[in-house]
């Protein structure tokens, strides 16, 4: 089921049973929304995305949970070496490069900017 709301978002609710299921807002300016309505034939076609987005998931919690390790360490480091504001400028090219994916991707940097935060004051 999908419900365009005022915002313009397509509203896309998961609940073919409506016991409070799955329900998420997809930005309409996202990159890759229309190549999203593509049709997959078969049964197995649908298996195998399932699954490559699977794979690519868990990729990605790897890459997210060593980017906050990371960024927590060079947070340290910043703050040690009273380079607080290069950190901040660093942290403003990351939400610049994510704005590329639509206002979604700005969420989705400053979510992982959030993870890999340590207090620089």
């Amino acid at each position: 089921m999908s419900n365009t709301g005022a915002d313009g978002n397509d509203t896309i609710i998961d609940d073919p049973d409506e016991t409070g299921g799955i329900c998420m807002t997809v930005q309409l300016d996202s990159p890759g929304f229309e190549s999203a309505r593509e049709v997959v034939s078969t049964q197995e076609d649908l298996g195998r995305l399932f699954d490559e987005i699977g794979e690519l998931d868990a990729q990605i919690l790897e890459a997210i949970e060593r980017r906050s390790e990371l960024s927590r360490r060079a947070g340290i480091a910043a703050k040690e070496f009273g380079t607080a504001r290069q950190a901040q400028n660093l942290e403003m090219r990351v939400l610049d490069r994510f704005a590329e994916l639509g206002a979604d991707g700005k969420t989705l940097a400053m979510t992982l900017l959030r993870l890999g935060r340590t207090r620089l004051s």
